[in-house]
């Protein structure tokens, strides 16, 4: 399954990508849309059978999971072979 992620929500003040909580996204085959907190989406995003993503077309952005050691892990974004911050630049809900 893939699906966009199109909003963040933020936990804090500090908008950095392990600072997101919250995730609202679209199925990219259905239409049907959802939200999930960054635990259950990490997971997701996981199993590799899916596949998440940010923007369209030719700005379309790959989302990989990230675990540091010494921290929980969350989700960033992945482009030309360098991690990128797109999911901060998303509208928040």
């Amino acid at each position: 399954m893939a699906i966009e992620i199109t909003h963040v929500r933020f936990g804090s003040t500090k908008k950095t990508e392990d600072e997101i909580v919250k995730y609202k996204w679209k199925n990219v085959s259905t239409g049907k849309v959802g939200e999930n907190d960054k635990p259950s989406l990490v997971a997701w995003v996981d199993d590799k059978t899916n596949t998440a993503y940010v923007g369209s077309g030719a700005n379309r952005v790959n989302v990989a999971s990230v675990h540091p050691e010494n921290t929980k892990p969350y989700l960033r974004t992945y482009a030309d072979g360098k991690w990128t911050n797109n999911l901060v630049s998303l509208p928040t809900f």
